[in-house]
């Protein structure tokens, strides 16, 4: 399984990304009808001395996100390439940090979105800085 990441970079305060998760080699389990939108997928960062942690993240039909991001950052998916989005407006410079994209085969723990303990699958990460 592989998660590859893209779409980070430099960008002004107020300015918008969008970054991009490819996940290739994911199982699907014919007979149980796993898809990509059975997986927990999402998106967490890690800033310079800090520790990790959800930005947003889907599992069972339901979002979690940051609040420091709500209204700000959009996740949404193409589940028939399997690739993951992150739409990030209004970006700040608390925003900089090295953004991953995870995901967890079905059946996963239902903390899988909360601290990103219970993921399976995690990519290299993409540098997201903000500038003042």
């Amino acid at each position: 399984v592989q998660l590859v990441e893209s779409g980070g970079g430099w960008v002004q305060t107020g300015g918008s990304l969008r970054l991009s998760c490819v996940a290739s080699g994911l199982t699907f389990d014919d007979d149980l009808g796993f898809t990509f939108d059975d997986y927990a997928v999402g998106w967490f960062r890690q800033a310079p001395g800090k520790e990790r942690e959800v930005v947003s993240c889907r599992s069972n039909d339901r979002t979690n996100s940051a609040d420091s991001v709500k209204g700000r950052f959009t996740i949404s998916s193409d589940n028939v390439r399997n690739i993951l989005y992150l739409q990030m407006t209004d970006v700040r410079p608390g925003d900089t940090a090295v953004y991953y994209c995870a995901a967890a085969h079905p059946p996963y723990s239902d903390d899988a979105c909360i601290s990103g303990a219970y993921m399976d699958y995690w990519g290299e990460g993409t540098l997201v800085t903000v500038s003042s």
